[in-house]
């Protein structure tokens, strides 16, 4: 393989790398600004200027190949003394608004500025003044006085989302961006441009001024949008969830992820609407009780029934270790087997790039853990007619809301004798249901889900639940005295008596005399790699923060994603 040496480090490339990307490969970071791997090279920033040997001029490594034997310094004083410059005219009219830039924190500019900037301006001039707070669609707005003309965004809506929406218009220090004629920057993606923005010109609408970057931790996990399953940052502050952003996966979704996705995904997780604890129905009405009470009394319920007047409703909204833990519930304990979900396709959703018709995130992995009718069992569409014929007189669902915009299934699921529901916020669903367990979204819970291509990958939890019975677990009386008057103020926020549904089928199957010795995600996991073959030899470490490609085998015939 061809080598080449940057500052003094021999370096392995191949051929058609430029020097930016080579370096890139091994660790090393070359300043720039317009350059980004998945776009095609504009070489207009000049900030990535390096000095090579045996050549009379400066070059710029985003657009200069790399070659055998070339000696290359990206911090000679030749080239830093270039880059200074370039960050000086950069800043002439640059308004310094950092305190107040949404950027701030994540800036490319503020960076440069603090390690190759002069530290005060030449420039005594009034600076070029462009407008500010332009909407140049729906979810991103444009502050032009920010703005370098890296082109980054237009050259994203020309290449990835192909949907030509910006272009400049005029010239020198009076270039900016506009949308072309009768049209908005309103493509599917576009509020990737806020993340590939160098600077603080575009930003969120959404997340527009709710947070300081440095203020926000950040969760690896999964979107939970469609079965795509893009690799996201949680970005959470004060328990909450403020914004979604993309993180890099090739395998999956390389830098980018939809407007859906990033918008649509997360905000129920912070509704008021949430269910905070167990209920169940008295007098027609849900009111709510103790975990202890709702587990007795739910599974009194359900001795009540034969197991063929029983049926299951898993989720491909839930995790692999959720909906695993159900079919061992269903099988196991009740003896059922009537075990089905709803697929939920939306034909208009999905496109060429990312976004795929299936828009739940697990249905291939509800499917390889079992959420399957059973020989002799019903699947969904047997137990819904099952249910009008009066043989199926009692439903568990877990985490899906199948009445919304149904009102065959509302009138259906009316004539159940028992409906016990998991749900993660109020709804349609629970409207009709005798007993309503609290369920942790994908924000709150660790488990995994697998995509369309049958890859297997991690949820983690990035925002704080409050169990109720594990936090008072051991907990002395004269401390639970203590705890008690501080309690209403300790559980404000998004802190709501949640669990993963695995653990509540747990809890009930305790309370039916049964015991499922699981007590952490993991080893529902370790259970699944035991009993699904798909699985075999999978645990949480090897599955990793990218992902790990499943064997696929559904009902032991050799399927291809």
């Amino acid at each position: 393989m061809p080598k080449f040496v940057l500052d003094g480090k021999e370096i392995e490339f191949e051929q058609g790398q430029t020097i930016i990307q080579a370096a890139k490969k091994n660790g090393i970071t070359i300043p720039h600004f317009c350059w980004h791997e998945s776009l095609s090279v504009s070489g207009n920033c000049r900030v990535c200027l390096v000095e090579i040997e045996k050549m009379p001029k400066l070059s710029i490594a985003c657009a200069t190949l790399a070659a055998d034997g070339m000696v290359v310094y990206s911090a000679s004083d030749k080239a830093l003394s270039a880059r200074n410059a370039v960050m000086e005219f950069e800043l002439i009219n640059h308004p310094l608004d950092c305190p107040i830039c949404d950027e701030a924190g994540e800036c490319k500019l503020q960076d440069y500025a603090y390690s190759h900037g002069a530290g005060e301006s030449r420039f005594n001039e009034e600076k070029t003044h462009k407008d500010k707070r332009v909407p140049l669609g729906p979810l991103v707005m444009f502050d032009g006085d920010r703005c370098i003309s890296c082109s980054r965004c237009i050259r994203f809506c020309d290449e990835i989302a192909k949907e030509p929406q910006l272009t400049f218009v005029k010239r020198g220090d009076r270039v900016t961006i506009v949308t072309y004629p009768g049209k908005q920057l309103d493509n599917p993606y576009s509020m990737n441009v806020t993340d590939i923005c160098p600077v603080g010109a575009l930003t969120s609408r959404d997340f527009r001024f709710k947070a300081r970057v440095w203020e926000l931790s950040k969760t690896k996990s999964v979107c939970n949008g469609c079965s795509r399953g893009c690799n996201i940052n949680l970005e959470v502050r004060n328990n909450k969830v403020l914004r979604l952003t993309p993180r890099q996966n090739d395998e999956v979704n390389s830098f980018w992820m939809c407007d859906h996705g990033r918008v649509n995904t997360y905000k129920f997780i912070n509704d008021e609407n949430r269910v905070d604890g167990p209920y169940l129905r008295r007098g027609g009405t849900l009111v709510r009780s103790g975990w202890d009470e709702a587990f007795a009394a739910a599974s009194s319920e359900l001795k009540s029934y034969s197991k063929n007047e029983i049926a299951f409703i898993g989720s491909p909204y839930a995790t692999c270790e959720d909906n695993y833990a159900l079919t061992k519930f269903a099988s196991s304990i009740i003896g059922t087997k009537h075990i089905d979900f709803m697929r939920h396709v939306d034909q208009t959703f999905g496109d060429n790039l990312l976004r795929k018709d299936d828009i739940t995130p697990n249905s291939l992995g509800a499917e390889i853990v079992g959420v399957v009718p059973g020989k002799g069992g019903l699947n969904l569409e047997g137990i819904i007619k099952g249910i009008k014929d009066g043989n199926i007189k009692a439903l568990y669902l877990i985490e899906d809301d199948l009445v919304e915009g149904n009102h065959e299934l509302q009138e259906v699921f009316a004539k159940l004798d028992l409906f016990i529901t998991h749900s993660t916020n109020f709804n349609k669903t629970t409207e009709l249901a005798d007993f309503v367990f609290p369920a942790s979204t994908y924000a709150e819970k660790n488990g995994t889900i697998v995509n369309f291509e049958g890859r297997l990958q991690r949820l983690r939890p990035a925002v704080a639940t409050f169990d109720v019975d594990r936090a008072l677990e051991g907990m002395s009386l004269s401390r639970w005295d203590k705890f008690g008057t501080k309690f209403d103020s300790w559980a404000e926020g998004n802190k709501h008596d949640v669990r993963s549904t695995w653990r509540i089928i747990v809890g009930l199957s305790g309370a039916m005399g049964h015991k499922l010795k699981y007590g952490v995600a993991e080893e529902v996991f370790w259970d699944i790699a035991k009993n699904v073959s798909s699985f075999s030899g999978l645990d949480y470490g090897k599955v990793g923060e990218l992902g790990a490609k499943l064997k696929l085998e559904l009902n032991t015939k050799t399927v291809t994603a």
